[in-house]
Protein backbone atom coordinates (compact mmCIF):
# COMPACT_ATOMS: atom_id res chain seq x y z
CA UNK A 1 0.00 0.00 0.00
CA UNK A 2 0.92 3.67 -0.54
CA UNK A 3 1.65 5.67 2.40
CA UNK A 4 -1.15 8.01 1.57
CA UNK A 5 -3.52 5.10 1.99
CA UNK A 6 -5.61 5.38 5.35
CA UNK A 7 -5.64 1.57 5.98
CA UNK A 8 -2.36 0.89 5.07
CA UNK A 9 -1.28 0.42 9.12
CA UNK A 10 2.55 1.64 8.48
CA UNK A 11 3.78 4.47 10.71
CA UNK A 12 6.47 6.82 9.18
CA UNK A 13 9.29 7.86 11.41
CA UNK A 14 11.21 11.35 10.89
CA UNK A 15 13.40 10.86 7.72
CA UNK A 16 17.13 11.41 9.08
CA UNK A 17 18.54 13.08 5.98
CA UNK A 18 16.22 15.86 6.46
CA UNK A 19 15.36 15.63 10.22
CA UNK A 20 11.55 16.51 9.17
CA UNK A 21 9.13 15.00 11.64
CA UNK A 22 5.76 14.14 10.19
CA UNK A 23 2.65 13.24 11.29
CA UNK A 24 -0.21 10.42 10.38
CA UNK A 25 -2.02 12.95 9.35
CA UNK A 26 -0.21 13.93 6.48
CA UNK A 27 -0.72 11.09 4.94
CA UNK A 28 -4.78 11.24 5.33
CA UNK A 29 -5.35 12.62 2.24
CA UNK A 30 -7.65 11.77 -0.83
CA UNK A 31 -6.57 12.56 -4.30
CA UNK A 32 -9.25 15.39 -4.51
CA UNK A 33 -7.67 17.27 -1.87
CA UNK A 34 -4.27 16.83 -2.87
CA UNK A 35 -5.30 17.84 -6.39
CA UNK A 36 -6.90 20.99 -4.55
CA UNK A 37 -3.73 21.65 -1.98
CA UNK A 38 -1.24 21.16 -5.00
CA UNK A 39 -2.70 22.88 -8.03
CA UNK A 40 -4.91 25.18 -6.53
CA UNK A 41 -2.86 26.42 -3.28
CA UNK A 42 -2.27 29.84 -4.49
CA UNK A 43 -6.39 30.16 -5.40
CA UNK A 44 -7.34 28.90 -1.61
CA UNK A 45 -4.18 31.81 -0.70
CA UNK A 46 -6.16 34.49 -2.58
CA UNK A 47 -9.65 33.51 -1.32
CA UNK A 48 -9.05 33.59 2.13
CA UNK A 49 -9.64 36.98 2.93
CA UNK A 50 -12.83 36.56 1.42
CA UNK A 51 -13.98 33.45 3.45
CA UNK A 52 -15.55 33.07 7.01
CA UNK A 53 -12.65 33.07 9.19
CA UNK A 54 -14.81 30.27 11.11
CA UNK A 55 -14.98 28.02 8.07
CA UNK A 56 -11.41 28.26 7.60
CA UNK A 57 -8.61 25.02 7.84
CA UNK A 58 -6.30 27.34 9.25
CA UNK A 59 -8.11 28.94 11.89
CA UNK A 60 -6.99 29.03 15.50
CA UNK A 61 -9.06 27.07 18.28
CA UNK A 62 -9.25 30.78 19.93
CA UNK A 63 -10.40 32.96 16.67
CA UNK A 64 -13.36 29.98 16.35
CA UNK A 65 -14.55 30.16 20.41
CA UNK A 66 -14.94 34.42 19.86
CA UNK A 67 -17.16 33.34 16.82
CA UNK A 68 -20.94 33.03 17.30
CA UNK A 69 -22.44 29.52 17.19
CA UNK A 70 -23.13 28.06 13.95
CA UNK A 71 -25.88 25.22 12.97
CA UNK A 72 -28.17 24.26 10.23
CA UNK A 73 -30.93 24.83 12.17
CA UNK A 74 -30.25 27.80 14.06
CA UNK A 75 -32.26 31.16 13.14
CA UNK A 76 -31.47 32.97 9.91
CA UNK A 77 -32.61 36.09 8.39
CA UNK A 78 -34.83 35.48 5.44
CA UNK A 79 -34.70 38.26 2.41
CA UNK A 80 -37.08 40.89 3.84
CA UNK A 81 -38.72 41.11 7.20
CA UNK A 82 -41.57 38.89 6.82
CA UNK A 83 -44.84 38.87 8.91
CA UNK A 84 -45.15 35.52 9.48
CA UNK A 85 -42.62 33.78 11.45
CA UNK A 86 -44.08 29.71 11.59
CA UNK A 87 -46.58 28.02 9.76
CA UNK A 88 -49.87 25.93 10.70
CA UNK A 89 -50.29 23.89 7.27
CA UNK A 90 -53.38 21.68 7.52
CA UNK A 91 -53.70 19.23 4.56
CA UNK A 92 -57.31 18.27 4.02
CA UNK A 93 -55.63 15.13 1.73
CA UNK A 94 -57.96 13.35 -0.80
CA UNK A 95 -59.38 16.16 -2.53
CA UNK A 96 -62.61 18.25 -0.39
CA UNK A 97 -65.25 19.51 -3.00
CA UNK A 98 -65.11 23.30 -3.23
CA UNK A 99 -68.54 23.64 -4.11
CA UNK A 100 -69.87 22.11 -0.84
CA UNK A 101 -67.37 24.15 1.58
CA UNK A 102 -66.09 27.69 0.45
CA UNK A 103 -66.82 28.12 -3.29
CA UNK A 104 -71.13 28.61 -3.80
CA UNK A 105 -72.66 28.01 -6.79
CA UNK A 106 -76.34 28.85 -6.79
CA UNK A 107 -76.24 27.81 -10.73
CA UNK A 108 -75.95 24.42 -9.58
CA UNK A 109 -79.14 24.65 -7.64
CA UNK A 110 -81.10 25.90 -10.81
CA UNK A 111 -79.70 23.10 -12.45
CA UNK A 112 -79.78 20.15 -10.15
CA UNK A 113 -80.45 16.49 -12.65
CA UNK A 114 -79.96 18.64 -15.67
CA UNK A 115 -77.03 18.18 -18.20
CA UNK A 116 -74.57 20.75 -18.20
CA UNK A 117 -70.78 20.72 -19.95
CA UNK A 118 -69.52 19.54 -22.46
CA UNK A 119 -69.36 16.49 -21.51
CA UNK A 120 -72.59 15.53 -20.50
CA UNK A 121 -72.51 15.58 -17.15
CA UNK A 122 -75.28 15.97 -14.72
CA UNK A 123 -75.67 18.91 -12.40
CA UNK A 124 -75.12 17.87 -8.72
CA UNK A 125 -76.61 20.69 -6.03
CA UNK A 126 -74.35 21.56 -3.18
CA UNK A 127 -76.90 19.44 -0.27
CA UNK A 128 -75.05 22.46 2.04
CA UNK A 129 -76.80 25.99 2.36
CA UNK A 130 -74.07 28.68 2.22
CA UNK A 131 -74.53 31.78 4.60
CA UNK A 132 -72.64 34.80 4.91
CA UNK A 133 -70.19 35.66 7.72
CA UNK A 134 -68.47 38.36 9.57
CA UNK A 135 -68.04 41.92 8.46
CA UNK A 136 -66.20 40.49 5.45
CA UNK A 137 -69.82 38.81 4.54
CA UNK A 138 -67.89 35.86 2.61
CA UNK A 139 -70.43 33.03 2.53
CA UNK A 140 -69.47 29.68 3.38
CA UNK A 141 -70.81 26.45 3.80
CA UNK A 142 -73.02 24.90 6.24
CA UNK A 143 -70.32 22.43 6.33
CA UNK A 144 -68.23 25.08 8.45
CA UNK A 145 -69.72 26.90 10.57
CA UNK A 146 -67.86 27.46 13.46
CA UNK A 147 -64.77 28.15 11.34
CA UNK A 148 -66.39 30.91 9.42
CA UNK A 149 -67.31 32.77 12.55
CA UNK A 150 -63.22 33.57 11.29
CA UNK A 151 -63.83 35.08 7.88
CA UNK A 152 -62.67 38.35 8.96
CA UNK A 153 -58.98 37.37 9.29
CA UNK A 154 -58.74 34.37 6.41
CA UNK A 155 -58.03 35.45 2.89
CA UNK A 156 -60.25 32.15 0.85
CA UNK A 157 -58.75 31.77 -2.73
CA UNK A 158 -61.56 30.40 -4.98
CA UNK A 159 -59.41 29.76 -8.14
CA UNK A 160 -56.50 27.37 -7.10
CA UNK A 161 -55.74 24.87 -10.21
CA UNK A 162 -53.50 21.85 -10.48
CA UNK A 163 -51.43 19.93 -13.39
CA UNK A 164 -52.81 16.45 -12.73
CA UNK A 165 -56.04 14.86 -10.87
CA UNK A 166 -54.52 11.86 -9.23
CA UNK A 167 -54.24 12.13 -5.56
CA UNK A 168 -50.74 10.22 -5.57
CA UNK A 169 -49.51 12.86 -7.87
CA UNK A 170 -51.20 16.20 -6.68
CA UNK A 171 -50.62 15.45 -2.94
CA UNK A 172 -47.18 14.93 -3.69
CA UNK A 173 -47.05 18.17 -5.64
CA UNK A 174 -48.73 20.51 -3.34
CA UNK A 175 -46.05 19.26 -0.63
CA UNK A 176 -43.11 19.61 -2.86
CA UNK A 177 -43.59 21.38 -6.05
CA UNK A 178 -42.52 18.66 -7.88
CA UNK A 179 -44.59 16.21 -9.87
CA UNK A 180 -41.94 14.70 -11.77
CA UNK A 181 -38.62 14.06 -9.81
CA UNK A 182 -38.01 14.11 -5.63
CA UNK A 183 -37.79 17.46 -4.37
CA UNK A 184 -38.25 19.40 -0.74
CA UNK A 185 -41.09 19.47 0.69
CA UNK A 186 -42.55 23.00 1.61
CA UNK A 187 -41.71 22.63 5.37
CA UNK A 188 -37.84 21.27 4.60
CA UNK A 189 -37.27 24.90 2.35
CA UNK A 190 -38.80 26.98 5.44
CA UNK A 191 -36.99 25.44 7.55
CA UNK A 192 -33.72 25.66 5.58
CA UNK A 193 -33.93 28.96 4.72
CA UNK A 194 -34.92 30.15 8.43
CA UNK A 195 -33.81 27.83 10.96
CA UNK A 196 -36.12 27.69 13.82
CA UNK A 197 -36.62 29.26 16.90
CA UNK A 198 -36.37 26.20 19.65
CA UNK A 199 -33.03 23.87 19.20
CA UNK A 200 -34.44 21.24 21.61
CA UNK A 201 -37.27 20.51 19.23
CA UNK A 202 -37.11 19.86 15.34
CA UNK A 203 -37.87 22.47 13.08
CA UNK A 204 -40.37 20.74 11.17
CA UNK A 205 -43.01 18.52 12.55
CA UNK A 206 -45.48 16.09 10.60
CA UNK A 207 -48.53 14.97 12.76
CA UNK A 208 -50.59 11.87 10.92
CA UNK A 209 -52.48 9.28 12.11
CA UNK A 210 -51.32 5.72 12.35
CA UNK A 211 -51.73 5.17 8.22
CA UNK A 212 -49.01 5.59 6.14
CA UNK A 213 -50.36 8.68 3.92
CA UNK A 214 -50.21 8.98 0.56
CA UNK A 215 -47.74 9.85 -1.18
CA UNK A 216 -45.22 8.58 1.93
CA UNK A 217 -42.21 10.69 3.41
CA UNK A 218 -41.80 12.49 0.22
CA UNK A 219 -44.49 14.77 1.41
CA UNK A 220 -42.20 15.43 4.62
CA UNK A 221 -39.09 14.81 2.86
CA UNK A 222 -35.96 17.05 2.28
CA UNK A 223 -34.64 15.46 -0.51
CA UNK A 224 -31.46 16.91 -1.69
CA UNK A 225 -31.84 19.36 1.02
CA UNK A 226 -29.36 17.86 3.97
CA UNK A 227 -31.58 15.73 5.75
CA UNK A 228 -31.68 17.78 8.78
CA UNK A 229 -34.08 19.68 7.47
CA UNK A 230 -36.67 16.31 6.93
CA UNK A 231 -39.83 16.67 8.73
CA UNK A 232 -40.26 14.30 12.22
CA UNK A 233 -43.16 12.55 11.67
CA UNK A 234 -45.31 12.14 14.79
CA UNK A 235 -48.14 9.25 15.32
CA UNK A 236 -51.15 12.15 16.88
CA UNK A 237 -52.95 8.23 17.38
CA UNK A 238 -50.57 7.01 20.62
CA UNK A 239 -51.73 7.84 23.53
CA UNK A 240 -48.29 8.79 24.70
CA UNK A 241 -45.41 10.87 24.23
CA UNK A 242 -43.28 7.42 23.86
CA UNK A 243 -45.82 5.97 21.73
CA UNK A 244 -46.20 9.11 19.34
CA UNK A 245 -42.61 9.63 18.92
CA UNK A 246 -41.09 6.07 19.35
CA UNK A 247 -37.13 5.43 21.11
CA UNK A 248 -37.22 9.41 22.12
CA UNK A 249 -35.64 7.49 25.17
CA UNK A 250 -33.30 4.79 26.01
CA UNK A 251 -34.22 2.51 28.39
CA UNK A 252 -30.44 1.18 29.19
CA UNK A 253 -28.65 4.42 29.17
CA UNK A 254 -28.39 7.39 31.16
CA UNK A 255 -28.45 10.50 29.85
CA UNK A 256 -25.19 11.62 30.96
CA UNK A 257 -23.86 8.53 29.49
CA UNK A 258 -25.44 9.25 25.99
CA UNK A 259 -23.72 13.14 25.84
CA UNK A 260 -20.61 11.74 26.65
CA UNK A 261 -20.77 8.96 23.54
CA UNK A 262 -22.39 11.78 21.29
CA UNK A 263 -19.24 14.09 21.96
CA UNK A 264 -17.26 11.08 21.26
CA UNK A 265 -18.86 10.36 17.88
CA UNK A 266 -18.54 14.09 17.18
CA UNK A 267 -14.59 13.86 17.88
CA UNK A 268 -14.61 11.13 15.45
CA UNK A 269 -16.26 13.64 13.11
CA UNK A 270 -14.39 16.30 13.53
CA UNK A 271 -11.03 13.79 13.16
CA UNK A 272 -12.35 12.79 9.72
CA UNK A 273 -13.19 16.24 8.71
CA UNK A 274 -9.66 17.18 9.41
CA UNK A 275 -7.65 14.25 7.89
CA UNK A 276 -10.32 13.86 5.02
CA UNK A 277 -13.01 15.63 4.43
CA UNK A 278 -16.22 16.87 5.60
CA UNK A 279 -19.93 14.75 4.89
CA UNK A 280 -23.04 16.37 4.27
CA UNK A 281 -24.88 13.14 4.85
CA UNK A 282 -22.99 12.34 8.04
CA UNK A 283 -23.34 16.13 9.12
CA UNK A 284 -26.94 15.88 8.73
CA UNK A 285 -27.02 12.34 10.52
CA UNK A 286 -24.99 13.80 13.76
CA UNK A 287 -27.23 16.97 13.75
CA UNK A 288 -30.55 14.39 13.84
CA UNK A 289 -28.77 12.80 16.98
CA UNK A 290 -28.51 15.82 19.03
CA UNK A 291 -32.08 16.97 18.15
CA UNK A 292 -33.14 13.62 19.46
CA UNK A 293 -30.89 14.12 22.66
CA UNK A 294 -32.47 17.36 23.34
CA UNK A 295 -36.11 16.16 22.68
CA UNK A 296 -35.81 13.70 25.73
CA UNK A 297 -37.38 16.46 27.69
CA UNK A 298 -38.85 19.35 25.57
CA UNK A 299 -40.91 16.71 23.90
CA UNK A 300 -42.22 15.14 26.72
CA UNK A 301 -43.79 18.32 27.44
CA UNK A 302 -44.90 20.12 24.47
CA UNK A 303 -46.93 16.83 23.04
CA UNK A 304 -48.63 15.97 26.93
CA UNK A 305 -51.86 18.09 25.71
CA UNK A 306 -53.47 17.14 29.68
CA UNK A 307 -50.81 19.65 30.78
CA UNK A 308 -53.47 22.39 28.64
CA UNK A 309 -56.39 23.21 31.09
CA UNK A 310 -59.72 21.17 30.81
CA UNK A 311 -61.30 24.48 29.15
CA UNK A 312 -58.65 24.78 26.45
CA UNK A 313 -58.84 20.66 25.65
CA UNK A 314 -62.68 21.41 25.28
CA UNK A 315 -62.44 24.29 23.11
CA UNK A 316 -60.82 22.10 20.96
CA UNK A 317 -62.74 19.14 20.47
CA UNK A 318 -62.22 15.25 21.65
CA UNK A 319 -61.68 14.20 18.02
CA UNK A 320 -58.02 13.41 16.44
CA UNK A 321 -58.26 16.76 14.75
CA UNK A 322 -58.73 18.29 17.87
CA UNK A 323 -55.82 16.99 19.69
CA UNK A 324 -53.60 17.34 16.59
CA UNK A 325 -54.45 21.45 16.35
CA UNK A 326 -53.93 21.85 19.82
CA UNK A 327 -50.78 20.16 19.74
CA UNK A 328 -49.28 22.90 16.59
CA UNK A 329 -50.66 25.22 18.75
CA UNK A 330 -48.11 24.21 21.39
CA UNK A 331 -45.69 23.62 18.52
CA UNK A 332 -45.29 27.21 17.36
CA UNK A 333 -45.74 28.51 20.78
CA UNK A 334 -42.37 26.84 21.14
CA UNK A 335 -40.54 28.39 18.49
CA UNK A 336 -41.08 25.49 16.10
CA UNK A 337 -40.87 26.52 12.17
CA UNK A 338 -43.35 24.49 10.34
CA UNK A 339 -46.29 22.10 11.55
CA UNK A 340 -47.85 19.96 9.34
CA UNK A 341 -51.35 19.00 10.16
CA UNK A 342 -52.30 15.76 8.11
CA UNK A 343 -56.42 14.92 7.88
CA UNK A 344 -56.81 12.96 5.31
CA UNK A 345 -60.01 10.77 4.40
CA UNK A 346 -61.57 13.88 1.82
CA UNK A 347 -62.01 11.39 -1.16
CA UNK A 348 -65.94 11.26 -1.79
CA UNK A 349 -67.29 9.54 -4.75
CA UNK A 350 -69.95 8.23 -3.38
CA UNK A 351 -72.74 9.34 -0.43
CA UNK A 352 -71.17 13.09 -0.37
CA UNK A 353 -73.97 14.62 2.11
CA UNK A 354 -73.00 12.07 4.77
CA UNK A 355 -68.98 11.52 4.54
CA UNK A 356 -68.02 15.13 3.93
CA UNK A 357 -70.38 16.03 7.22
CA UNK A 358 -68.28 13.74 9.00
CA UNK A 359 -64.87 14.93 7.86
CA UNK A 360 -65.69 18.33 8.22
CA UNK A 361 -67.64 17.54 11.91
CA UNK A 362 -64.37 16.41 12.71
CA UNK A 363 -62.20 19.52 12.07
CA UNK A 364 -64.76 22.56 12.34
CA UNK A 365 -64.70 22.81 15.87
CA UNK A 366 -60.91 22.15 16.31
CA UNK A 367 -60.12 25.05 13.53
CA UNK A 368 -62.01 27.66 14.86
CA UNK A 369 -60.39 26.94 18.66
CA UNK A 370 -57.24 27.45 16.64
CA UNK A 371 -58.10 30.28 15.72
CA UNK A 372 -59.50 31.89 18.46
CA UNK A 373 -56.38 30.27 20.53
CA UNK A 374 -53.91 32.17 18.55
CA UNK A 375 -55.47 35.29 18.07
CA UNK A 376 -55.75 35.12 22.37
CA UNK A 377 -52.42 34.21 22.84
CA UNK A 378 -50.86 36.79 20.25
CA UNK A 379 -49.87 34.36 17.94
CA UNK A 380 -52.01 34.67 14.58
CA UNK A 381 -49.82 37.80 13.72
CA UNK A 382 -46.98 35.56 13.48
CA UNK A 383 -48.63 32.43 12.26
CA UNK A 384 -49.45 31.82 8.96
CA UNK A 385 -52.92 29.15 9.12
CA UNK A 386 -53.05 27.19 5.73
CA UNK A 387 -55.72 25.07 5.22
CA UNK A 388 -56.58 23.28 1.88
CA UNK A 389 -56.51 19.39 -0.37
CA UNK A 390 -54.47 18.90 -3.32
CA UNK A 391 -57.76 19.57 -6.37
CA UNK A 392 -61.07 19.80 -6.40
CA UNK A 393 -64.04 17.96 -7.58
CA UNK A 394 -66.44 18.78 -9.96
CA UNK A 395 -69.89 20.07 -9.74
CA UNK A 396 -71.74 17.15 -11.76
CA UNK A 397 -72.91 13.52 -10.47
CA UNK A 398 -70.01 10.78 -10.04
CA UNK A 399 -71.39 8.46 -12.79
CA UNK A 400 -70.52 5.79 -10.15
CA UNK A 401 -71.73 6.94 -7.23
CA UNK A 402 -75.51 5.01 -7.46
CA UNK A 403 -78.06 6.23 -5.45
CA UNK A 404 -75.59 8.30 -3.34
CA UNK A 405 -73.98 10.21 -5.41
CA UNK A 406 -70.60 11.73 -5.01
CA UNK A 407 -68.00 13.72 -7.11
CA UNK A 408 -64.80 12.73 -9.13
CA UNK A 409 -61.71 14.55 -9.25
CA UNK A 410 -61.13 18.07 -10.64
CA UNK A 411 -57.73 19.17 -11.20
CA UNK A 412 -59.21 22.46 -12.30
CA UNK A 413 -60.87 24.13 -9.55
CA UNK A 414 -60.51 24.06 -5.88
CA UNK A 415 -60.19 26.34 -2.95
CA UNK A 416 -57.59 26.90 -0.10
CA UNK A 417 -57.83 29.58 2.48
CA UNK A 418 -54.94 31.34 4.12
CA UNK A 419 -55.00 33.49 7.78
CA UNK A 420 -52.94 35.19 10.10
CA UNK A 421 -49.21 36.20 9.69
CA UNK A 422 -49.33 38.60 5.89
CA UNK A 423 -52.90 37.82 5.00
CA UNK A 424 -55.24 40.51 4.65
CA UNK A 425 -58.11 38.94 6.25
CA UNK A 426 -61.78 39.04 5.02
CA UNK A 427 -60.64 38.42 1.42
CA UNK A 428 -61.90 36.49 -1.45
CA UNK A 429 -59.71 36.03 -4.34
CA UNK A 430 -60.75 35.01 -7.63
CA UNK A 431 -63.14 32.97 -9.11
CA UNK A 432 -64.46 29.77 -10.77
CA UNK A 433 -67.34 29.74 -13.82
CA UNK A 434 -70.72 29.59 -12.88
CA UNK A 435 -71.06 25.57 -11.65
CA UNK A 436 -67.62 25.33 -10.36
CA UNK A 437 -66.29 23.38 -13.02
CA UNK A 438 -62.83 25.24 -13.69
CA UNK A 439 -60.88 28.72 -12.11
CA UNK A 440 -61.18 31.49 -14.52
CA UNK A 441 -60.16 34.85 -12.85
CA UNK A 442 -57.44 35.73 -10.86
CA UNK A 443 -56.00 31.89 -11.32
CA UNK A 444 -53.76 30.43 -8.88
CA UNK A 445 -51.37 27.98 -9.63
CA UNK A 446 -49.80 25.73 -6.30
CA UNK A 447 -46.55 27.51 -7.63
CA UNK A 448 -48.06 30.88 -6.85
CA UNK A 449 -49.41 29.61 -3.89
CA UNK A 450 -45.91 28.37 -2.45
CA UNK A 451 -44.57 31.54 -3.66
CA UNK A 452 -47.27 33.71 -1.33
CA UNK A 453 -46.45 31.52 1.75
CA UNK A 454 -42.49 31.98 1.38
CA UNK A 455 -43.30 35.88 0.61
CA UNK A 456 -45.20 36.09 4.29
CA UNK A 457 -42.26 34.64 5.67
CA UNK A 458 -39.85 37.18 3.82
CA UNK A 459 -38.79 35.41 1.13
CA UNK A 460 -38.28 35.94 -2.75
CA UNK A 461 -39.11 32.40 -3.90
CA UNK A 462 -36.94 33.08 -6.90
CA UNK A 463 -33.79 33.75 -4.21
CA UNK A 464 -34.64 30.82 -1.95
CA UNK A 465 -32.37 27.68 -3.76
CA UNK A 466 -30.09 25.03 -3.07
CA UNK A 467 -27.52 23.97 -6.12
CA UNK A 468 -27.74 20.58 -6.45
CA UNK A 469 -26.35 18.72 -9.48
CA UNK A 470 -24.75 21.53 -11.28
CA UNK A 471 -28.23 23.17 -10.96
CA UNK A 472 -29.64 25.86 -8.25
CA UNK A 473 -33.41 24.76 -7.50
CA UNK A 474 -35.97 26.27 -5.63
CA UNK A 475 -39.77 25.27 -4.37
CA UNK A 476 -41.62 27.09 -7.53
CA UNK A 477 -39.15 25.56 -10.08
CA UNK A 478 -39.01 27.94 -12.84
CA UNK A 479 -42.60 29.71 -11.92
CA UNK A 480 -45.04 31.10 -9.77
CA UNK A 481 -46.31 34.17 -9.35
CA UNK A 482 -47.17 36.04 -5.67
CA UNK A 483 -51.01 36.92 -4.99
CA UNK A 484 -50.39 40.08 -3.59
CA UNK A 485 -53.98 41.11 -3.31
CA UNK A 486 -54.37 39.07 -0.09
CA UNK A 487 -51.23 40.20 1.42
CA UNK A 488 -51.52 42.78 4.02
Amino acid sequence: MSPSDPHSGHSHPSSPCCGVSTNIEDYLLSRRQFLSRVGMGFGALSLASLLDPGHLLGASAGNAADLPPVGPLLPKSPHFAGKAKSVIHIFAQGAPSHVDTWDPKPALTRMDGKSIGSDGGVAMASPFAFKRYGKSGIEVSDLFTKTAAHVDDMAVIRSMYTDIPAHDVATVFMNTGSVRITKPSLGSWVVYGLGTENQNLPGFISLRGNRIPTGGATTYGSAFLPGVYQGTSVNTTATNVQQMIQNIRNAYVTKAEQRRQLDFVHQLNELHAQNLARDAALESRLETYEIAFRMQTEATDVFDINKEPADVRAAYGSTQQGKQLLIARRLVERGVRFVQVWHDGWDHHQDLEDRISEKAGEIDQPLAALMADLKLRGLLDSTLVVWGGEFGRKPTRDRNGGENPGRDHNAKAFSVWMAGGGVKGGTVHGATDEFGAAAVKDKVHVHDLHATILQCLGFDHKKLTYRYNGRDFRLTDVAGNVIQPILA
